[in-house]
């Protein structure tokens, strides 16, 4: 389907009508959930637009928002939209100078904070920015300086009183081509650059992207998603669009620690993520078996390998399936919430035993692919449609296709306008006949089905002259109920090899089961946990080719994290960040390589 060029502003509204519950959103804050209606969202948006266009916000301008997900989150972002201007969203997890240097690059007008907490990163650096006139905090704050969003909502809603008719006007002044918003990408290397994204290339990527969703809220009393990745990411940013215009309010978790019981409580029917959630549940899953024996224990175990091998072409016997489910699935099923339908995973690969396992319980586990610069869906399953290891199909309007070294190149209406003020990047990444080298590395099956091998330049080589992918390696090493983290290594060298971090709770487990004691000193060196370890690379490199064999490991105690610039916010990891910080541990693998086979 051919999609005609609309806006952001266009596509939520059209949802209200759609809303079953009357909510528009929940966020959960010390422990309760807040529900805000739609009329009450609507409201909050027209003052603060106003509020905001009091303090001199006009169309084009720049608008920072440096905050957790939450309904106010939502509600700035639609504000700032219905002026015609632009919203700069930033993660909590970023460092001040980074900070700093997105908001005098953006040329921001206005900046948003969460809170105090947030806020303590940048308020020494936020008098160097000029352009930066005033700083709303969403909560109350004890900085005088600081206009709260109750003061701004305040004076919106009195300049709404004094000109009835502003509000209508600005946003019917928003054309689809007009900047809707800069995301400065993380990335894995070098500076953030702003990616410039218009009202249409959202809007129609949102449209596109919700032809494929496994579920069509009319079908479920009172619908709800949970939410737990950062709207400042374009994957649940483009989602959040997606949900109001299907009319399904987000709820927003407040720890990610407590999602278990926020899908009790919540009940989802779907959820987007990383791979890396799903992981560390069929960890938690499989583990979880330990606790049984005799019978029970291997019925548990023959329900999970039935569902690790499941074939969408070939699925088990109506009979097998009745079993497992009543025996093992149904209970799995409810560890989110009970009415789960499907999950869509992106901004990583998926492991093709995670989505064999996730589908085979019987919720849908379908696999993604796009970037920020794509708006970011381009491809996706499309519906009623699976292949295991396949990131999907393209989605409407999308042309992919690969270039001889294997890049992936895509072309559409979702490709970003370029980079802000870097037309030199932009001209790197996007030809003259419009096509956008993505930098990742696959390829298309007979059926046009697109298959993602790793990011270009994650690609090394060994001295052997032997190309390596290390993200496939890694996701099947953290498979292992025993790996919580891997980065294979290996460039100009013979083998790869790789940095572990265990699971150290699994491992303990472990421990218990045995007449070992666990250690409290010296952990990554003990011989029985190097053991364990050596077990699971060898079940991985099983499947491996000679050379992407993990010859040679070392264990790290504590895990990479993205306050320590390891890993984005997504959890990719950045490795000329792991490379540089752990130098001596990567020389100490390869010190005695010329006696290496």
């Amino acid at each position: 389907m051919k999609y005609d060029p609309t806006t952001i502003l266009s596509i939520v509204e059209q949802g209200y009508e759609k809303n079953k519950t009357g909510i528009y959103s929940a966020v959960k804050r010390n422990g309760e959930w807040i529900e805000t209606s739609i009329n009450d969202f609507k409201i909050m948006v027209r003052d603060l637009a106003l509020g905001l266009y009091e303090l001199g916000v006009r169309k084009g301008d720049k608008v920072s928002l440096h905050a957790e997900n939450s309904t106010e989150w939502l509600i700035i972002d639609q504000a700032v939209l219905s002026i015609g201007a632009a919203t700069v969203p930033i993660y909590t997890t970023q460092p001040g100078e980074q900070i700093k240097y997105i908001l005098e690059n953006s040329e921001s007008k206005i900046h948003f904070v969460s809170n105090d907490d947030v806020f303590a990163e940048t308020k020494p650096l936020i008098k160097e920015i000029s352009n930066i006139t005033a700083v709303i905090s969403i909560m109350e704050s004890e900085h005088k300086k600081l206009k709260t969003l109750d003061q701004v909502l305040e004076l919106g809603h009195k300049k709404g009183e004094e000109d009835p008719s502003l509000f209508e006007k600005l946003r019917n002044d928003v054309e689809p081509e007009d900047l809707a918003t800069l995301i400065y990408t993380s990335g894995t290397t070098g500076v953030p650059k702003g990616v410039m994204l218009t009202h249409d290339n959202i809007a129609r990527n949102a449209l596109a992207a919700y032809e494929i969703f496994p579920f069509d809220p009319d079908d479920y009393a009172e619908p709800k998603v949970l939410s737990y990745l950062p709207l400042a990411h374009m994957f649940e940013r483009t989602a959040s669009y997606i949900y109001a215009y299907c009319g399904v309010p987000s709820y927003y978790i407040e720890d990610v620690e407590e999602i278990k019981e926020d899908f009790a409580t919540v009940k989802p029917i779907y959820l987007v993520t990383v791979p890396r959630l799903l992981e560390k549940v069929v960890t938690g899953i499989k583990v979880k078996g330990q606790e049984f024996s005799g019978i029970k224990k291997r019925l548990y175990y023959w329900a999970v390998n039935l569902a690790e091998n499941y074939d969408p072409d070939n699925p088990p016997s109506a009979w097998k399936k009745k079993i497992a489910d009543k025996l093992v699935y149904a209970n799995i099923r409810e560890l989110f919430g009970g009415r789960m339908v499907g999950f869509n995973v992106g901004g990583a690969a998926l492991s093709p035993n995670i989505a064999r396992f996730i589908n085979g319980i019987g919720i849908y586990c379908g696999l993604g692919y796009g970037l920020t610069e794509t708006s970011p869906v381009l491809t996706g399953p499309p519906e009623g449609e699976l292949r295991i290891g396949s990131s999907g199909k393209p989605i409407a309007d999308v042309e992919i296709k690969i270039a001889e070294d294997g890049e992936i190149l895509a072309k559409g209406p979702y490709i970003m306008k370029g980079y802000f003020k870097m037309p030199e990047k932009t001209e790197e990444v996007i030809d003259d006949e419009g096509w956008f080298y993505t930098g990742d590395i696959g390829h298309l099956d007979d059926d046009g089905w697109l298959f993602v091998t790793d990011r270009k330049k994650s690609l090394f080589k060994l001295s052997t002259g032997k190309y390596v992918a290390p993200q496939p390696i890694e996701n099947a090493l953290v498979n292992s109920g025993f790996i919580e983290q891997a980065v294979v290594v290996g460039s100009e060298h013979k083998f790869c090899a790789a940095l572990i971090v265990p699971n150290w709770e699994n491992m303990k487990k472990r421990f218990e089961t045995t007449d070992h004691k666990f250690p409290e000193e010296n952990i990554t060196e003990n011989k029985y946990v190097i053991k364990r370890i050596q077990k699971e690379v060898d079940k991985v490199n099983a499947d491996l080719s000679k050379w992407e064999k993990v010859k040679k490991f070392k264990i790290l105690k504590d895990q990479f994290t993205i306050e320590e610039g390891e890993i984005t916010p997504t959890m990719k990891v950045k490795r000329n960040v792991i490379n540089k910080k752990y130098k001596d541990v990567i020389d100490s693998i390869y010190a005695d390589e010329e006696s290496e086979g």
